[in-house]
């Protein structure tokens, strides 16, 4: 295999498999691509649609940005596709010595990142330099918190409260004078957490609302640096209820089967 520090040398995804503090890892060195518009040739692409299944694969993505270059063009469609697949990531400012000699502070990148990703703002942000081996150990212990919050499960009863104090505070209105309830909610998957919330005329729960709610999940519950997907489900008039439907908190089982793909979702942009 051939290495450089040039992207686009490395064509392959590479699987590295090492030891930390006595935890094994898997790393997944993705194919460098070149920071351009538009990828030259056909190499280049299918160097993309890799790191793109790489991606998939991964359990916490680290995205690096070299920090005295501009955000490119490629690098927002691989982070369309980190946002796409809910994963939970990490951006990493590599060449971090670079910028100290430009007198840049980490808070720079992160507003940066936050003016070019606004949706993604609770991602975290690392800023490291490779060579030296600096943070990268920390680095590493990172992505373990972020793996561990996107793995982690709360009680139906704990999000409920969360959920019951957010409409309190905040109650969605809808454009056709319509009482908008939500009745209750439990968490249905883990990686990324998925949530499933029973409510009335889920069409009219606008984004605004919809943002406010991730806002307040993300501040309450142990998923601030991760990526959650929530669905609005409509709640069953009484003549229609399947009996073996749960119709209240205490009946409803926190590993409820659900067929996602036919429900409206929330995507976190």
């Amino acid at each position: 295999m051939i290495v450089s520090e040039v992207a686009g040398t490395t064509r392959d995804s590479v699987d590295v498999r090492f030891e930390l503090d006595g935890k094994s890892f898997l790393a997944i060195d993705t194919p460098g691509v070149r920071k351009r518009k538009s990828l030259a040739n056909d190499v280049e692409y299918y160097g993309l649609i890799r790191a793109k299944r790489s991606i998939r694969r991964a359990d916490v993505v680290f995205m690096f940005f070299d920090s005295v270059q501009r955000i490119s063009k490629v690098d927002k469609q691989i982070i369309e596709e980190i946002k796409d697949n809910f994963k939970p990531c990490v951006f990493v400012v590599n060449k971090w010595d670079l910028a100290r000699q430009q007198n840049m502070a980490p808070g720079d990148w992160g507003k940066y990142l936050v003016k070019m990703f606004p949706m993604l703002g609770f991602m975290p942000v690392a800023c490291i330099t490779a060579k030296d081996d600096h943070n990268t150990k920390q680095l590493i212990n990172l992505a373990q918190s972020v793996y561990k919050q996107a793995r982690t499960r709360v009680t139906t009863s704990q999000l409920n409260q969360v959920i019951r104090k957010a409409m309190q505070e905040n109650p969605p209105s809808s454009k056709t004078g319509r009482w908008l309830r939500i009745y209750y909610a439990t968490q249905v998957a883990t990686q990324p957490p998925t949530l499933v919330l029973k409510c009335s005329y889920p069409e009219e729960i606008d984004r605004t609302w919809r943002r406010y709610l991730l806002g307040v999940l993300r501040q309450e519950l142990p998923f601030d640096e991760v990526p959650i997907k929530v669905y609005y489900r409509d709640r069953a008039a009484p003549s229609s209820i399947d009996p073996d439907e749960p119709q209240d908190l205490d009946d409803l089982e926190a590993d409820e089967q659900l067929d996602l793909d036919q429900e409206e979702e929330e995507v976190e942009e």
